[in-house]
Parts: C-alpha cells; structure tokens; sequence
C-alpha cells in the first residue's frame, strides 16, 4: 500500500467517526492553543523590559538624596538634599569608570502656549543628561555654555507634550510659559515610552538646571547651595558596574564627611541590574507558562493513544481481513500511524488558528503587549505531530502485530 492509499484510508477512518475524532483533536488543539498564546504574552513582556532598557539607556545608575540607616529605616530621598553639581563634577573626575554624571532636578507646572495649557514635569538638566541617558534630540539644538551658566530661557520639549500642545505643528523656536515663566523651545526629544513603573518619560520638558533653580524655584536656599534632586551616572563600555558604584560611594562619603559605621546621606541605584532582572524574571515566566500549556499538549497525546487503542479494537475483524487478502504488518502498522499523525496535524492547524485568536484578544481586551513568534507557533504544531507519531505508534504496532486467523476469529 502506498502512504497515498494509506492516507486515504486513515481519512475515511476518521470521517466514519467525526465527532469522537472532533473530541480526540481536542486536547491538542487546547494545547497548542495554550502554548502559542503562553509564549506571546512571555515574549510580550520580555520586549516590553528590553524596551524599556533601551529607553533608560545602558550601564546606567542613579545617584539619590536619602539612604537606608542601619535600622533598615529608609531616609526621606527628598529631604535634606545634600548633593550638588559639584559632587557630580568630581564623579565625573575622579571616578575613572565614569563617563558621565549629569546633576537633575525636577518638579511639576503648566506648560502654557497659545490658549493651549498642559501639566507636565519640568526637569532641570544640562547637557550630560541626554548622554547620560542615551536621549538624543529628534530636532533642535543642545543649550549653550551661557545658557546653561546664566539661567538661559531656552527648552527641550517631550513628544507628549509637544502632542497636546502643538499637534503637529513644529515647536522649535516657539515661546512657551513654565509656570509663568516664558522660554524659547529650542529641541524636541526623541520619544521614550514608558519606563519599568508605567510612566510617560515623553511627558516632559528640560529647562537649564540653573533656570529651574534661579527662575521657577525664585533663587532659594537649595539655588543658592546648588543641590540636586539627583545625579544620572552613566559608566563607561567594559567597565565593572559593581567597581564604579563602589568608588562612587566612597567618593560621596568623604564628600560629605561621613563617618566610618554611619549611614549614608544618599542612595545609588544599578538601573540596568533592576531592569536585568526584570527580564530574567519575564523569561522564566514564560519558561513556566509554556511548560503549563505543553503539559495540555501530552494529555491530548495519551487521549489520542487511548482512542487509537480502541479503534484497533473495534476494527479487528477489518484488519484480519486486509491482513488475508494480502496487507502486510508493516501496511497496517502506516495506516494507523498515519490516523495519529493526522488528528494531530488537524488538532495543530485549529489550535493555532485558536493561538492567534487568544494572543489578539488578550492584547486588545487585557491591555497586555504579546509578541507572537513563528517559533512557538512551528514548536507547537512539530510537538503535537511528533507526539501523534509517538502516542500512536502502540496502538499501530499492536494492530500490525495481530494474527490473521485470531482477528477474523474476533467477536
């Protein structure tokens, strides 16, 4: 018999009993299902990590005012700032590992233009602090020495804010008011998304920190002092993380004349570890959720080896006879292996058309990113045919293995 007729023949086989080969394909197509959409929601979140990776920018720590005291109890970050711009000037110059420390602070306002009016965060930066993020400018220019040194009244402005604002006209060379405060916007920042909590990072605008500090904030005593909400610290390609944040902090503790067992005025925070782990969690995650799902995809294999298993049962007297009119074991053992292969492969084609359906709706309905992937879609459908062979292989071997003369016997 060749795998043409065979085919055939296990077709028929499978029509003459349409619903319990519907209900046989059914932990198969459930199984694939289940794998498909698992492995898109776990893709989901691990581009949704890396993404966020690279819109923080690489090797990348943070620098902020409070610690956690030798209790375990944490410092207000906020309260008593004691960094400044000088001691992100010495990071830069005294720390090797560092390529670049970039001071900031911030606050809230309305960004007003025209009858338009938004509330958005006002950053007080310099220049470090795109490079220190690896934030390039979409349009526009970087702020002058003297602008940066004098309060100049210049802006970069978010895609966020340039949306609600401007809608598609171009911002650049536009005056704007911070809180009541005009400045000429002079950059558009190229769009971030969101960070690892969920926050609009293009819902911004960057001021000169010696503006927020002299202009929004009216000349007060942290101006005066120059302190800084925090410091960006980007380390050099190739250099230890765990070696610059140590050096860091030493640096800081003589800074601010710590003294030996007290604790630390300030906290450094290893953004690219966090985000790290982040994506490590989200990989075996989906490790988990695919290993759930494919457990669907064995049970619908033991239920294709069970029907199969009474298929050669009820059809004992029809393989007695093929048998004696000249079929071979090795005919019979095709056909039946050819009936598992087949439930299989029809089970796999619905189940991923399910797959696609699910993945869509948990995208659109849960609000969740998933990233479908050939590769979960050719591992779900290969594991299901290969366990039709493997699952039907017994019950194929038992009906080629049957006597003609006891089969045609059979009651």
């Amino acid at each position: 018999m060749n795998f043409v007729a065979a085919w055939r023949s296990a077709w028929k086989a499978l029509a003459a009993n349409a619903l319990r080969s519907l209900l046989t394909m059914l932990g198969i197509i459930i199984g694939v299902a289940a794998v498909i959409t698992m492995m898109a929601v776990g893709r989901g979140a691990t581009d949704r990590v890396q993404a966020q990776m690279k819109g923080l920018g690489s090797n990348i720590m943070l620098v902020l005012n409070g610690g956690i005291n030798s209790s375990g109890t944490r410092l207000g970050a906020q309260s008593n700032q004691r960094l400044t711009e000088e001691d992100a000037q010495a990071m830069a110059l005294e720390v090797p590992e560092v390529q670049v420390a970039a001071p900031t602070s911030r606050t809230t306002g309305q960004v007003v233009w025209g009858n338009t009016n938004w509330g958005t965060t006002v950053f007080g930066v310099t220049n470090d602090y795109l490079e220190a993020r690896d934030w390039p400018l979409k349009s526009g220019r970087l702020f002058d020495p003297s602008e940066t040194e004098r309060a100049g009244k210049v802006a970069w402005l978010g895609a966020t804010v340039v949306r609600e604002l401007f809608g598609d006209q171009d911002p650049v060379d536009q005056m704007v008011r911070v809180r009541g405060v005009p400045v000429l916007v002079v950059g558009v920042l190229e769009p971030k998304g969101q960070n690892s909590m969920g926050q609009d990072q293009d819902d911004v605008i960057m001021i000169p920190l010696s503006t927020l500090r002299n202009r929004i904030w009216g000349g007060n005593t942290a101006s005066r002092q120059k302190t800084v909400g925090s410091i960006s610290v980007k380390v050099r390609e190739g250099q230890s993380m765990a070696v610059a944040e140590e050096r860091i902090k030493e640096l800081l503790r003589q800074r601010m004349k710590v003294q030996p067992g007290g604790d630390d005025p300030f906290s450094v925070r290893n953004l690219t570890e966090i985000l790290q782990a982040q994506e490590a969690s989200a990989r075996i995650m989906t490790l988990l959720l695919s290993a759930v799902a494919g457990v669907s995809l064995v049970v619908g294999g033991i239920g294709i080896m069970n029907i199969m298993l009474v298929s050669v049962t009820e059809r004992t007297r029809e393989i007695g006879l093929r048998m004696a009119v000249g079929a071979r074991g090795k005919d019979i053992l095709a056909q039946f292996l050819i009936e598992a292969v087949t439930l299989s492969l029809l089970g796999g084609a619905v189940g991923v058309l399910l797959g696609f359906g699910a993945t869509w709706a948990v995208g659109q309905f849960a609000g969740w990113q998933v990233a479908m992937s050939p590769d979960a879609v050719l591992l779900a459908v290969g594991f299901s045919a290969l366990g039709g062979g493997f699952f039907g292989y017994y019950p194929a071997r038992r009906a080629s293995q049957l006597l003609p003369v006891a089969a045609l016997r059979y009651e």
